[in-house]
């Protein structure tokens, strides 16, 4: 049986609405709703098929699809997603810029006239006006106080750096990161006004961080040199790791039971006045009396005796023995 020119129609609307399937519903019947018209129109136009005449259906769903206005609409924006803090923002900022425009507008009318009266007593219409004069000083000496801190944190040679900031004891090095920070710091001084509001505030806290730091490195500065006098005698004293001394006589027999006394006559103490034995363990010496150990003595001579120091002793009559007939 041959198809119909109604049954050719109605494959190719078919066909078409396939091809338009990824559209809604609604959009697709709308783009379809004139089609059948349409193509009827174009079958009695003249001969042949729809397909010799407009192309495969897949290729006249695509021309639709380009040709043909979205008349759907745009879809609603998806739901707004709940923010607890936005809330809480709109309701803690007014309030915030009300009380921070209160405590600028009572704190900043004393600073104010507090400047213009300094300012007189220095020769300047304001104290500001002399403060901003210093400002290439601060610039130098906050160089100078970034290229300290990197080299505490960077030189591990456990020796004092001093007063440049030498890592690895380097004075070349200590210059070199000297001039780096210095140079920083002025270009970033010279542009501060022209960073965004974050940035400058961050350099501006930075800044306070750095002169706090300055402050406790003079104070502590100051405190080492008022103190020092406590520590030179350790530092150089040359016996402070004495812990016997033995004395040895002219035919280098060791003295036992010396004592040792300075130009005035005062005992002279060094070493500790303890012994170990053989065991380890620790026997209290008498104090002052050297040595401590003669048994640790350094050198010992075959075949002499250790002499022992001149001590007040009894008299020969005391140790005599004592006579049966009376004296007269």
């Amino acid at each position: 049986m041959k198809p119909t020119a109604q049954d050719e129609i109605t494959a190719y609307v078919f066909a078409v609405r396939a091809a338009l399937g990824d559209l809604p519903e609604a959009v697709r019947e709308e783009m379809l709703q004139d089609l059948t018209e349409h193509l009827t129109e174009v079958m009695a136009d003249g001969e042949g098929s729809l397909v010799d005449r407009l192309g495969s259906p897949e290729v006249y769903a695509a021309e639709l699809r380009n040709s043909t206005p979205f008349v759907g609409g745009f879809p609603d924006p998806p739901p707004a997603r709940h923010k607890p803090f936005v809330g809480l923002r709109d309701q803690v900022t007014p309030s915030l810029s009300e009380n921070l425009q209160k405590v600028r507008e009572q704190i900043l009318p004393p600073l104010r006239v507090a400047d213009v009266r300094l300012g007189k007593v220095m020769g300047y219409e304001r104290a500001s006006d002399f403060f901003a004069l210093l400002r290439p000083a601060w610039w130098v000496l906050r160089g100078y106080l970034v290229a300290m801190i990197l080299a505490a944190a960077l030189d591990d040679g456990g020796q004092p750096i001093g007063l440049l900031p030498r890592i690895g004891g380097s004075d070349a090095v200590a210059l070199m990161l000297l001039a780096a920070a210095v140079l920083a710091s002025i270009w970033f001084g010279r542009r501060v006004t022209r960073l965004p509001r974050w940035p400058r505030f961050g350099l501006y806290a930075g800044s306070a961080v750095l002169a706090m730091v300055a402050l406790a490195g003079f104070f502590d500065a100051d405190s080492t040199k008022r103190d020092s006098y406590y520590s030179d005698v350790n530092y150089d004293n040359p016996y402070s790791s004495v812990e016997d001394v033995f004395v040895y006589d002219a035919e280098g027999r060791l003295v036992t039971g010396a004592r040792l006394f300075d130009q005035e006559g005062q005992p002279i103490h060094l070493g500790n006045a303890y012994c170990h034995d053989e065991q380890g363990t620790y026997v209290d010496a008498e104090s002052d009396v050297y040595p401590y150990c003669p048994s640790k003595a350094p050198f010992l001579m075959p075949g002499v005796r250790p002499s022992e120091s001149s001590e007040p002793s009894a008299s020969k009559s005391a140790r005599a023995k004592p006579s049966a007939t009376p004296s007269r």
